[in-house]
């Protein structure tokens, strides 16, 4: 009955949706193509076997590569269908994946519309990651066979709760997974006690992504280019995020560049103003500028190259952190040996920031006043940053190894359910 009245509310809500999705794709025209695949209709069905895995958007396509490359060597037999919900999301997979993997837009979760979905692609196996939890979708991947990994898991307290409002469904859609790689023990504990079951703490995924060696060099060339000026970044920033920053920062500093790289490209344009508005010049990597003594800041407004951003940096100061948004991924930074400042906002990345604070690779502060400060302080301190940055280094050698523990996982789904 709670899952009828779920379905009854998605149909009422979908022409305001599909209103959004055109609205959306004034600024990023990836929203207005294959929306029809959004509904479950998709083009020629595929020749091979099939795994499917679902990232969400740009961060979950990245933190899935490692996982995607071991199913593809695993199972040489198979395909890997990659879909997202998100127009970022898609481009960042094919950025990362080129033409190895199948790519698509998962439905929305209409009964009709998954139930299309999983006949025109019949997959083996569906890996979800982290924490994408739809309940027509896992009842209709219960009724057809296809066993459902919930990967990467994580559970916020602040999702808990809010899952936790809608127990009869989310109870059953957890319920029936095959599997969940939980990130932590604190989050395989919520997960069970929402229903989920066969839960096993696996790891972060995000250990285990490689950061792209031409990039790293990439970036390393440019910073060289910029004649001995050191790099605050703000990375991943979020809508509000750059003004604060920027207005918290002290008076301009001789010698410091700030590089400034928001999340989604549908803003870039929005921060180049600005930051025009504050009287700041700036460079943009879109536009192949390389920074000179006449700019103060640097706009990171491409796609698929935070790598590079990284190498380039002295200290990152992560986006996300300084609204209540839940932090981005802090863990890129670490395995590039850049010490890393956060704010207090990390519920998405509570594990990582732990571990990381934890380490010495990164610092926290309840503000930006206080972080901008502490992270222009590290710039002058060469020693101590020579410290947090081998300290990430050798957090993420030491985490590393969650892709098999998944991988093992899949297997054994993939064994107890036999060929389709």
């Amino acid at each position: 009955m709670r899952r009828l009245v779920y379905t009854l509310l998605l149909r009422a809500a979908l022409p305001f949706v599909l209103l959004r999705l055109w609205w959306r794709g004034r600024r990023e025209p990836g929203y207005r193509e294959h929306v029809a695949e959004r509904l479950g209709h998709y083009g020629a069905a595929p020749q091979r076997k099939l795994l499917w895995v679902h990232a969400v958007s740009v961060g979950e396509a990245r933190a899935a590569a490692p996982l995607v490359r071991a199913l593809q060597r695993e199972l040489e037999g198979h395909d890997v269908l990659l879909t997202c919900m998100t127009a970022a999301g898609r481009e960042a997979a094919h950025q990362v994946y080129g033409d190895s993997v199948l790519l698509a837009y998962l439905p929305y979760d209409f009964p009709g519309a998954t139930r299309r979905f999983l006949g025109h692609f019949r997959p083996r196996l569906g890996v979800l990651m982290e924490t994408e939890i739809w309940p027509n979708l896992l009842a209709a991947c219960a009724a057809e066979g296809v066993p459902v990994v919930l990967a990467n898991a994580r559970m916020s307290e602040i999702s808990a709760r809010r899952y936790a409002r809608w127990s009869a469904l989310t109870r059953q859609a957890l319920g029936g997974l095959g599997a969940v790689c939980a990130q932590s023990e604190a989050d395989a504990a919520r997960l069970r006690a929402l229903g989920a079951a066969h839960v096993a703490v696996t790891g972060n995924l995000k250990f285990d992504v490689e950061p792209d060696a031409r990039q790293l060099a990439e970036g390393r060339a440019l910073k060289a280019a910029l004649g001995g000026r050191r790099v605050l970044l703000l990375a991943s920033t979020r809508e509000g995020e750059e003004a604060l920053l920027l207005d918290a920062l002290p008076a301009p500093q001789p010698g410091v560049l700030v590089a400034v790289v928001p999340r989604h490209p549908q803003r870039f344009d929005e921060v180049a103003r600005l930051l025009a508005q504050r009287g700041i010049a700036t460079a943009r990597r879109s536009r192949g500028e390389v920074p000179g003594p006449v700019h103060a800041a640097y706009l990171g407004d491409t796609m698929g190259e935070m790598a590079l951003y990284y190498a380039l940096a002295d200290v990152a100061v992560i986006g996300g952190s300084f609204a209540p948004l839940g932090g981005q991924n802090l863990i890129e930074a670490c395995a590039a040996g850049v010490p890393v400042v956060a704010g207090p906002h990390v519920f998405n990345f509570v594990e990582a920031t732990r571990l990381a604070l934890e380490a010495g690779a990164a610092l926290q502060f309840a503000g930006a006043s206080e972080a901008l400060r502490a992270a222009l302080q590290l710039i002058e301190d060469v020693a101590r940053r020579a410290r947090m940055g081998e300290a990430g280094v050798r957090l993420c050698e030491a985490h590393r190894g969650a892709t098999e523990r998944h991988l093992a996982a899949c297997r054994e789904l993939l064994r107890v359910t036999g060929p389709r």
